[in-house]
């Protein structure tokens, strides 16, 4: 499981881990120079812990090892997240997605993975029971992330989903992405009064609204309530950045932003922890 962390030398202590999900640095940069070099990164400006990225792999036989090694060594947090969906688009489970993700988790040494609902639907209700099991079996914790399609996106596709799996005796946490929903035409806040009891994890990313398009940027630029969002959410489950980490001084940067949101979690954490 994820563990609560030391803050930086302020003396904060926040709830919240803070991580930072390697797709922040940019898909070209990241293919670049590999994810194990964005990882040590991280870690050296006080990250704790990182998310690894299925799609930004190159050669996942070398590169998960060493990543694993590297956090291994450095005591810290990873999470795994494969860009496949988990069901096809008519309603079967995508086995050899799943095992690919679990297979990848295990050698990276992540005890939690994120991945995407893809086409769930009423003929997918009878395999949940099959996910669970190997869930079990593999000792890896699901947490299902609100992408940005329609299907595995919006709040009644996440709400049916989570209403069936619960109602099975099934408890499948999830990855609450509080930029997509705005590509989904949804309200986050709305959002997370729905289903912050299920949310076990965070990506934090601001949004702004070009002509065409939506697009992230670094919660500072928001045009979104990412406070109002945050705060209505549980406090101590980890965040990962993942909106872009660009600059000249990338280790300046991204040391900022992580103390930035520490900050902000810490004192979210202090509020919640206030007596009625």
């Amino acid at each position: 499981m994820l563990t609560e962390v030391s803050g930086p030398a302020t003396g904060i202590c926040a709830a919240a881990p803070i991580l930072i999900s390697l797709s922040a640095f940019g898909a070209a940069e990241v293919r670049r120079h590999g994810q194990l070099w964005f990882t040590e990164l991280s870690m050296a400006v006080g990250a704790d812990g990182v998310e690894v990225r299925s799609e930004l792999l190159v050669d996942a036989a070398t590169e998960l090892p060493a990543m694993a090694q590297a956090v291994r060594a450095a005591g810290k947090n990873v999470v795994y997240s494969s860009a496949e969906d988990l069901w096809a688009a008519d309603g079967t489970l995508n086995r050899p997605a799943l095992e690919r993700a679990l297979a990848a988790a295990q050698i990276l040494g992540a005890p939690r993975l994120k991945m995407a609902i893809g086409g769930f639907g009423p003929a997918s209700h009878s395999t949940l029971a099959m996910l669970q099991d190997r869930l079990q079996a593999a000792q890896t914790e699901l947490v299902i992330e609100n992408d940005q399609t329609p299907g595995a996106g919006t709040l009644g596709a996440l709400q049916d989903f989570f209403d069936t799996a619960n109602a099975q005796g099934i408890f499948l946490g999830m990855t609450f992405d509080m930029g997509n929903w705005h590509w989904s035409g949804e309200c986050p806040l709305q959002a997370a009064a729905a289903l912050a009891p299920q949310v076990r994890y965070v990506h934090c990313k601001g949004v702004q609204r070009q002509p065409q398009r939506w697009v992230a940027v670094p919660l500072a630029e928001s045009s979104a309530p990412w406070r109002a969002v945050l705060r209505a959410l549980p406090a101590d489950v980890p965040w990962a950045i993942e909106y872009p980490l660009a600059g000249d001084d990338l280790l300046a940067v991204t040391r900022q932003e992580i103390d930035q949101l520490r900050t902000v979690a810490a004192s979210m954490a202090n509020r919640k922890r206030i007596p009625s």
